[in-house]
C-alpha cells in the first residue's frame, strides 16, 4: 500500500451527504490522503470500489444512506476484497451498528461530527495494521 508516486494514500469516500463528502475530503487532503473516488450511496460505492480496485488504500463509508446502506455496502466490499481497509462513519453512535460493522470486517469507526485529529488517528491506525 501507498507505493504511489506522490506517496499519498488513495481514498474512496462513500456518503450521501455532499456536505460530509466535502468535509472529509478537506480533512483528508490536509493529511497524507488523496480522494480518488466518491459515491453517494452503497450501490455506487460497491461499483466504484470494483472500478478502482487496487488503486484504493482506504474506504470511508457512511452507515446511514438511502438505498443500499453502509452495512450492506461493507458486506459487498468484503466479498470483493476481504482485506479492504474500510472505516465506517456515522452520526449515530449506535453500539450495535459499530459492533456489526467491525464483525463484518470494518477496520475502524469514526463518529460524526468529523474532527481532523480524530479522523487522522483512526485512519493512520487502520493503515498501520
Amino acid at each position: 500500500m501507498s507505493d504511489r508516486a506522490d506517496g499519498k494514500w488513495n481514498v474512496l469516500v462513500v456518503d450521501d451527504s455532499a456536505f460530509q463528502v466535502k468535509q472529509i475530503t478537506k480533512i483528508l487532503e490536509t493529511q497524507n490522503f488523496k480522494v480518488i473516488g466518491v459515491a453517494a450511496d452503497g450501490a455506487e460505492g460497491v461499483a466504484r470500489f470494483q472500478e478502482l480496485g487496487d488503486e484504493i488504500d482506504l474506504v470511508t463509508l457512511d452507515i446511514t444512506m438511502p438505498g443500499m446502506d453502509g452495512i450492506s455496502c461493507l458486506k459487498e466490499i468484503m466479498k470483493i476484497n476481504p482485506k479492504a481497509n474500510v472505516v465506517m462513519m456515522s452520526a449515530l453512535g449506535k453500539e450495535d451498528l459499530v459492533k456489526q460493522s467491525l464483525l463484518i470486517g470494518a477496520k475502524g469507526f469514526i463518529v460524526k461530527p468529523l474532527d481532523t485529529d480524530k479522523v487522522s488517528k483512526v485512519l493512520q491506525s487502520v493503515l498501520k495494521k
